[in-house]
C-alpha cells in the first residue's frame, strides 16, 4: 500500500471518528435540553398549582360572603368596598361599616398587604408536596418578593427583617440567587399589576442535569475513547508494518548484493581452474581453489547471520554461562579489527579502567557483541577511523564504552537502530555492507544477558555506545 493510499484512509477514518463525536454531543445536548424543559415545565406547573392555593387562602382571610372568582376577587370585590364606602360618605349621616368591609381596606389601600398575609408555613407546605407530586426531589429555596419595596418579604419561610429602609444580612446573604433566579410567577395580579411575586431557586440544578445523562456521557466518552485509540494504534501498526516491509526489501537488495560478489568470484575461479593452461598448474589450483573455499566461508558467515537471528527470535538459543575475563576478550575484538583500521590510516584506542573485569556470561556471545560494535565503527567512519573503548566497573555493573568519530546518527535513526534490518542511510552508495543485524543481534543479547543498550550520537560528531553488563547472572526474568 503507497502512502498516498495510507493518508486517504487516514482521512476518512478520521472525518468518520469526528462526524460521529459531534453527533453524539449534539444527542446529549439536546437531551440535556429536553430535560431542562421537562423540568422547567413540572416547576412551572407546581408554581400555577401554589398560586391558586395562595389566592383561595387569601379568598378565606378576606371573609367575604358570596360567590367569588378567584382570578378577579380583588378587582372586583375592591371596585364595590369603594363603592359602598363612597354611597355612605355621600349622605349627611355616616353608617359604620361592616366587618368585612373594614377587613378589606388594607388591602385596597396597599395591595402588599396581601403578601405579608402567606402563611409561610403552608407556602413551604404547598411547594414541598408539589413539587415531589411532580417528581421533582432538588432541595430548593423560594422568596416572596415585593415589587414596590424592590425586596424580599420572606425567604425560604422566614420573614427578611427591613432596618431602616436597607436590606438586613439575612437577606443580602440568601437573597442573592433568588433574585436571578430562573423561575418565578406573580402573585394576586388582577391582569394587569402585581403586588409581587414568588421566586424558586435550584442550587443543585446543574449537578441534576448532568446526572441525568452521565451514564450516556461516560459511555459515549469511553467508547469514542476506545475508537481513537484503536484508530491511532492501527495508524501505528500501518506505518510500522510499512516500515518494516521497507526494511526487509532493503535487506533482500544487500543480501543480493552481498552474495553477488562471492558468487561471481567462484564461478570465475570455477572457470580458470577448468581452463587448460591452468590445470595443468597445480600452484594455480590450489590458490584459485583458496578463493573459492574463502568466498564459500564469508557467505556461510552471511547465512549464519540471519540464521542465528531467526533463533534469537525464536528464543531457540541458551547462552553457556562461565566466568568471563572482559578485559581478555576486548583485547582479542581490537586485535581483529586493527587491520582493518589501521589499513584505513586509523587506530583503536583503549583505556581499559576496570578494576574488577570480571562477568557472568556468555564469552562467544559477548565478543560477537564487541566485534560487531567495532565494525560499525569502523564502516561508519568515513574517514580514518578514530575509535576508543573504555571500561568501568562497580558492585553491579560492568561498563563498556565504544566511541568513534564518524558520521553520527540523528534521532530517528537512533530509535531504530536496534530493529531487524534496519541500516542507517548513507545515501545511494552501498559504501557499507551489511544486513542490519548486527545492532538487532547485540541488542537481543544484551537483553538475555539482563544488561542493557544505549545509544549517544550527533550527525557528524560520532557515536557512543554502552554496554551495561550485570557483575553476576540470574535467569530471572
Amino acid at each position: 500500500m503507497n502512502k498516498r493510499a495510507i493518508w486517504i484512509i487516514i482521512a476518512l477514518m478520521s472525518t468518520a471518528t469526528i462526524g460521529l463525536s459531534v453527533l453524539q454531543f449534539i444527542w446529549i445536548s439536546r437531551q440535556i435540553s429536553l430535560g431542562e424543559q421537562q423540568f422547567e415545565d413540572k416547576v412551572l406547573t407546581t408554581l400555577g398549582e401554589v398560586k391558586q392555593k395562595l389566592e383561595a387562602d387569601a379568598i378565606k382571610n378576606l371573609s367575604i360572603i358570596g360567590k367569588k372568582k378567584t382570578g378577579s376577587l380583588f378587582a372586583s370585590e375592591s371596585d364595590k368596598i369603594v363603592s359602598q364606602i363612597m354611597k355612605k360618605k355621600s349622605g349627611n349621616t355616616f353608617k359604620p361599616l361592616e366587618l368585612n368591609e373594614l377587613q378589606s381596606i388594607p388591602y385596597i389601600i396597599n395591595p402588599e398587604t396581601k403578601l405579608e398575609e402567606i402563611n409561610n408555613e403552608k407556602l413551604d407546605d404547598y411547594l414541598r408536596k408539589g413539587l415531589e407530586a411532580k417528581g421533582v426531589q432538588l432541595n430548593f429555596e423560594y422568596g416572596v418578593f415585593s415589587k414596590s419595596s424592590d425586596n424580599f418579604i420572606s425567604v425560604n419561610g422566614q420573614y427578611v427583617v427591613d432596618i431602616e429602609g436597607g436590606s438586613s444580612e439575612i437577606e443580602t446573604a440568601e437573597t442573592k440567587s433568588l433574585r436571578n433566579a430562573q423561575y418565578g410567577i406573580d402573585l394576586f395580579d388582577d391582569g394587569e399589576t402585581s403586588p409581587g411575586s414568588l421566586k424558586l431557586f435550584f442550587p443543585g440544578f446543574n449537578s441534576f442535569l448532568l446526572s441525568s445523562v452521565w451514564i450516556l456521557l461516560l459511555c459515549s466518552l469511553l467508547f469514542t475513547g476506545l475508537i481513537m485509540f484503536c484508530f491511532g494504534y492501527v495508524i501505528y501498526v500501518v506505518f510500522r508494518q510499512k516500515q518494516v516491509s521497507e526494511m526487509k526489501t532493503d535487506f533482500i537488495n544487500n543480501m543480493t548484493h552481498e552474495f553477488k560478489t562471492p558468487i561471481a568470484t567462484i564461478s570465475l575461479a570455477s572457470d580458470s581452474i577448468l581452463s587448460p593452461s591452468i590445470i595443468e598448474s597445480k600452484d594455480k589450483i590450489t590458490r584459485f581453489a583458496n578463493i573459492i573455499k574463502q568466498e564459500n566461508k564469508r557467505m556461510l558467515n552471511q547465512v549464519e547471520k540471519v540464521l542465528q537471528m531467526a533463533r534469537i527470535d525464536k528464543k531457540e538459543f541458551e547462552l553457556k554461562i562461565t566466568p568471563v575475563n572482559m578485559h581478555e576478550v576486548i583485547q582479542r575484538a581490537v586485535e581483529n579489527s586493527n587491520l582493518k583500521v589501521s589499513t584505513r590510516g586509523g587506530q583503536i584506542q583503549t583505556f581499559l579502567s576496570a578494576s574488577d573485569q570480571m562477568v557472568e556470561g556468555d564469552q562467544n556471545h559477548i565478543a560477537n557483541m564487541i566485534n560487531n560494535l567495532l565494525d560499525n565503527a569502523e564502516k561508519y567512519s568515513p574517514e580514518a577511523p578514530q575509535i576508543k573503548i573504555e571500561t568501568n566497573s562497580n558492585k553491579l555493573y560492568f561498563e563498556i564504552k565504544i566511541s568513534d568519530k564518524g558520521m553520527g546518527m540523528s534521532k530517528e535513526a537512533q530509535r531504530q537502530i536496534f530493529e531487524k534490518f534496519y541500516r542507517v542511510h548513507t545515501g545511494n552508495l552501498h559504501d557499507v555492507k551489511g544486513f542490519g543485524l548486527g545492532l538487532s543481534y547485540v541488542k537481543a543479547l544484551m537483553n538475555a544477558h539482563k544488561g542493557t543498550i544505549s545509544v549517544q550520537s550527533e550527525l557528524g560528531k560520532g557515536s557512543t555506545f554502552k554496554l551495561q553488563f550485570p557483575r553476576k547472572w540470574s535467569d530471572k526474568s
